[in-house]
């Protein structure tokens, strides 16, 4: 009779992991290949572990630049370069930074509507990238994306009664007159009369037709929805209307939602954490509130700084960068910043920065910068600092 041995064989046992705090923050998961950990050295398995919702490791696109009569690469647009993070049910991630940075890239690679060229996409621990169709078909019951043009996003050949039908007839859900009640039902729920889905989208208002994109990526009882600048096209009045829609239908159906944005004031409201990316690089990850109070990028801190306030007695620094944004063709060795960076230093352009935490621990968020625990940002004129 074995006892021993087999009684080890019998537990489920397996290497830890080390992931740090900072790795589940940011979706890296480092782990400890070498040296520390023992062949003998065994842990029993946490079986109640539950995977992130969302968890994004090392997302890489580059897009082929060609040339010629016959056409041949010649180099590749870096449009989203080596970032991570995670995404928990029912939060909201905010994913800021100016045009061109690879913020939509990012929200299409998420649901395959662009291939990846490298790194992981894993969806309630589901790997996407090498999902077959009919898995992608399955899967994108559970994420829909909200496009930022209310005006092409919808088939204006449609009715809204088609349109909302669709995914319904594409899944194979319900008989004709159960569809019929559900879009009905959609309508209602976006704040549009049933009398709508007679009508084509040439007929509504923009904030009308974005409510009917909204009415549409809701209909199979998605998991996580991707806003691709979903409020950008539209009037001041009408984004706040749209913005509380999406707050409301959130808490009713413990969505949760990747906000894309470059107006950083919607995106406070909204987020509970905020990636901040810079030519295809996260540069800063925080929480709402900390990354607004106390930023840690100088690039995050020029945006910032660039928020209107609406007290006419105060008047804060406008951080006005120099020069132009790099190529994502050719982006800048070291940190992808430096160029335009007013604290840079040699070190800049000779080392990339990674996403760090603060050494002592005083901060949850993280910044790619080397020196920004001795800048301490306050949108003041900047301090020298030595050179290390």
């Amino acid at each position: 009779m074995r006892t021993g041995n087999s009684e080890v064989l019998r537990s489920k046992v397996c290497k830890k992991r080390r992931v740090s705090f900072l790795a589940r923050l940011c979706g890296r998961s480092q782990v400890n290949e070498n040296k520390n950990v023992s062949e003998n050295d065994i842990y029993i398995e946490d079986v109640n572990y539950i995977p992130p919702l969302l968890e994004v490791q090392r997302l890489t696109k580059f897009f082929p630049v060609k040339q010629g009569i016959i056409p041949r690469t010649v180099g590749q647009v870096h449009a989203v370069d080596d970032i991570s993070f995670t995404l928990e049910r029912g939060e909201t991630l905010g994913l800021v930074g100016e045009s061109g940075c690879g913020k939509s890239t990012v929200g299409k690679t998420l649901l395959r509507l662009v291939h990846p060229t490298d790194g992981s996409v894993k969806f309630e621990g589901r790997d996407i990238v090498g999902m077959k169709r009919r898995e992608l078909r399955e899967l994108r019951r559970d994420i829909q994306i909200i496009f930022q043009d209310p005006f092409e996003s919808l088939n204006s050949r449609h009715t809204v009664r088609k349109i909302l039908s669709e995914p319904f007839i594409i899944h194979r859900l319900g008989t004709k007159a159960e569809r019929e009640q559900k879009v009905c039902e959609l309508l209602n729920r976006v704040g549009l009369d049933e009398s709508a889905a007679n009508r084509f989208p040439h007929e509504f208002s923009g904030g009308q037709r974005q409510r009917i994109g909204i009415a549409r990526a809701i209909a199979l009882k998605p998991k996580l929805i991707v806003c691709d600048e979903a409020v950008s096209a539209l009037d001041v009045s009408v984004q706040s209307q749209i913005v509380n829609l999406l707050l409301d239908l959130q808490q009713e159906m413990d969505l949760a939602l990747i906000f894309i944005a470059h107006d950083l004031a919607v995106v406070k409201h909204v987020s509970d954490k905020i990636a901040v990316m810079y030519l295809g690089q996260i540069v800063e990850t925080s929480t709402s509130e900390d990354i607004y109070r106390a930023p840690k990028h100088p690039y995050t801190e020029a945006l910032i700084s660039a928020i209107p306030v609406a007290d006419p007695t105060r008047r804060p620094e406008r951080i006005i960068l120099k020069g132009d944004i790099p190529s994502p063709i050719l982006p800048p060795s070291g940190c992808r910043f430096h160029t335009r960076c007013r604290y840079a230093l040699p070190r800049c352009s000779e080392e990339t920065p990674l996403l760090e935490l603060a050494s002592d621990n005083s901060s949850a968020g993280s910044a790619a910068c080397f020196f920004w625990e001795d800048l301490k940002l306050t949108h003041t004129q900047p301090e020298r600092i030595a050179s290390k």
